[in-house]
């Protein structure tokens, strides 16, 4: 898959960088990311990911762009209040890097399409904002065998890790689920929504950047990358820190006890 001229010089900076180098760039060209929302982390998500030339992005979101979304979720303009997010995406997109192949699918995740769409993909980038689909999403990752890169916003925090439970690290251990960080949801109600709590606009463009990091990561392959550990961002005292966890084996995906091994689990609860 041969670069034009122009694709030569937009990727210049790329093309030069060690470890990333012409090959990385051809994997970016050829690779097919998942970007589950386009809001407050999938918007500089998707800005990251088009300027490097990945080649294919899918973007699922039913959503409509308002007002009050414009604080932080960048890829949306003021003209585009009203216009389905998806949509107003893809216009950015193209601006941005008309190399760059998007399919739409202006809808909900739900247990019904998650396993479809997301066997399409090499990468997945999760930047929903609810813990249903956060955990459809890893659910649905995990059985296709589909590396995911899942990120959390909260006022003035966020968190990010990547998730590959289907391959085994060095010393013959699988790789950790999200289940074996997270093993349940919180109770509903405990954890209050940002229209009720407020979110740091600012912090979401940190936080989607970096999540865009790891999905370049995942597919060039170079670094250690965030799998087993959770990236956690402090806004109020400007602190990173990393978690390190490990294989759960009694986590209900891949533990000798598994009992999830579809997704009928989250259709019974209605879940995204």
């Amino acid at each position: 898959m041969a670069f034009s001229p122009e694709e030569i010089e937009r990727y210049a900076r790329h093309i030069v960088l060690r470890d990333v180098g012409g090959p990385g760039q051809q994997k970016l060209k050829s690779a097919r990311v998942l970007v589950v929302g386009a809001g407050g982390l999938g918007a500089p998500a998707l800005l990251y990911l088009a300027a490097a030339g990945v080649g294919h992005i899918a973007l699922v979101d039913d959503d409509e762009v308002s007002l009050s979304n414009l604080q932080r979720q960048v890829i949306h303009g003021t003209p585009d209040i009203g216009r389905p997010k998806v949509e107003s995406a893809r216009d950015r997109v193209a601006a941005l890097n008309p190399h760059v192949d998007m399919t739409l699918h202006a809808t909900r995740l739900t247990p019904a399409n998650a396993m479809e769409l997301i066997s399409a993909a090499d990468v997945v980038l999760d930047g929903s904002d609810n813990f249903a689909t956060r955990y459809l999403v890893s659910d649905a990752c995990a059985l296709a065998g589909r590396t995911l890169v899942t990120a959390a916003l909260g006022t003035f925090d966020a968190t990010i890790t990547t998730l590959k439970p289907f391959e085994r690290g060095p010393d013959g251990t699988l790789y950790p689920t999200y289940r074996c960080l997270f093993p349940e949801p919180p109770p509903p109600g405990t954890v209050a929504p940002c229209a009720e709590a407020g979110v740091l606009g600012a912090l979401a463009g940190i936080a989607g950047s970096l999540a865009a990091l790891e999905v370049i990561r995942a597919i060039v392959g170079f670094g250690e990358g965030l799998v087993g550990k959770l990236l956690m961002i402090d806004a109020l005292s400007m602190r990173f820190e990393t978690l390190d966890y490990a294989y759960d084996p009694d986590n209900p995906l891949t533990g000798t006890g598994a009992r999830i091994t579809d997704l009928s689990e989250h259709a019974l609860r209605g879940a995204a």
